[in-house]
């Protein structure tokens, strides 16, 4: 029912803070491993910041740890798959590129669980119903993630947003938490077939 949902969020939030701070601070000594290790290896910034729109679509900056080398056309290093290290490629697959994030939640951009923050540009190709996923603040992980994380079309992952939107409730944060670590333990779904990472949404053709 939407007043039980609308009765969660009110729950959630403070929840978010408490869990988020927590982890913070328990994970800053491997934070700081991970910075140096990124700072020696990709060089500076340590961090990568973007734009992603959150809640209502409202934007943000989303903070992680950078996976990637810099763009060098003279040296041919321009695509994803060129830029995307070893060591990028295992900071992803644990998800440790995603420990500054934890930020964000804290700070109110995101949830520990809802549909993941993706691209400014995909907000003018969503059709109605996939542009429901920001009815709620994004999250951490989510109930796409551990269904097949990037493995999964678009289609099906937009389904699975709106899905969570419409059945968000104590039980299935719950239930979602403890299959994220199970999927980043067996480090499934990490890229799309056939690509470095995902491929770029460009809108569904029976939107």
């Amino acid at each position: 029912m939407a007043s039980n949902r609308r009765t969660y969020d009110m729950i959630k939030r403070p929840a978010d803070v408490l869990l988020g701070l927590l982890l913070l601070i328990v994970t800053l000594p491997i934070q700081a491993v991970v910075g140096v290790l990124v700072r020696r290896k990709l060089g500076s910034p340590v961090l990568f910041r973007q734009q992603r729109p959150g809640l209502g679509g409202k934007v943000f900056t989303l903070y992680k740890f950078r996976t990637m080398r810099d763009i060098d056309e003279a040296a041919g290093v321009v695509s994803d798959e060129d830029r995307l290290t070893p060591f990028g490629t295992a900071l992803r697959s644990t998800s440790l590129d995603e420990l500054p994030t934890l930020w964000n939640v804290v700070k109110g951009d995101m949830s520990m669980i809802g549909p993941r923050p993706l691209l400014v540009e995909y907000l003018k190709v969503y059709s109605p119903e996939q542009a429901r996923r920001h009815e709620v603040r994004p999250g951490m992980t989510g109930l796409a993630q551990v269904s097949g994380r990037n493995a999964m079309s678009w289609e099906e992952k937009f389904r699975l947003d709106v899905e969570y939107v419409d059945k968000r409730s104590f039980w299935l944060d719950t239930k979602i938490f403890f299959a994220t670590i199970r999927t980043v333990l067996v480090r499934e779904g990490i890229s799309a077939p056939g690509e470095a990472t995902a491929t770029k949404f460009t809108g569904s053709r029976d939107a």
